[in-house]
């Protein structure tokens, strides 16, 4: 099997796949033969540029994914007739904010950052898989420990958790601009504003 037969199959799995097309897919794949989808992936990028495509692959969520250009995304929706966009209440996107940015973490840090129960956006946000379970803490109750999960960073259209903005970057927006505050008070408000530039991001599987 040539190169060029191998970068055909590796387009027609992309545009079959549901979900990020992984190097690790790949191995398995061509087992015992290997090859490199990063390479691969560049490659037909570079074809579909000169070629002036409608489509790009796009490296998201760990993986690749073959996607329209944004630029038809409005007609694109006119013919679905709907957004694929998650609507997500305002309690759920408090609780997805504050996972990700401290994950993992548990049920009752995560209320105790809130001031409310949030037992059943927990549960929401798991049926909408958006978080999953990662374990068990250590502590007192062994109380479940949660994460987001790879379906999050696909629908914010990142490869890594390191992509999220930096929770310094947002204080000094909120900081230029106060009339910003209300609109993105899910990190003002609960993740401690007087402690932002103390927490780090953990991506630990």
């Amino acid at each position: 099997m040539n190169e060029k037969e191998i970068k055909r199959i590796v387009e027609a799995l992309l545009f079959a796949s549901p979900e990020p097309l992984t190097q690790k897919k790949i191995n398995n794949i061509f087992d015992p033969l290997t090859s490199n989808l990063k390479k691969i992936t560049a490659d037909l990028n570079e074809q579909y540029h000169k070629g002036n495509h409608a489509f790009h692959i796009r490296k998201v969520a760990g993986g690749y994914q073959l996607v329209s250009n944004k630029e038809f995304e409005p007609y694109i929706l006119k013919m679905l007739k709907k957004s694929y966009a998650m609507t997500l209440s305002r309690a759920s996107m408090d609780c997805l904010a504050i996972i990700a940015y401290k994950q993992p973490i548990g049920r009752y840090e995560i209320e105790a950052i809130r001031g409310v129960d949030s037992s059943g956006v927990i549960k929401t946000l798991l049926k909408k898989n958006m978080i999953k379970i990662k374990g068990r803490d250590s502590g007192p109750g062994r109380p479940l420990l949660y994460k987001t999960t790879n379906s999050f960073m696909e629908h914010l259209g990142i490869n890594r958790l390191s992509d999220l903005p930096k929770l310094k970057e947002i204080t000094e927006i909120i900081s230029s601009d106060h009339s910003l505050g209300e609109q993105i008070a899910v990190f003002e408000d609960n993740l401690n504003h007087n402690d932002l530039n103390d927490i780090t991001m953990n991506e630990k599987k």
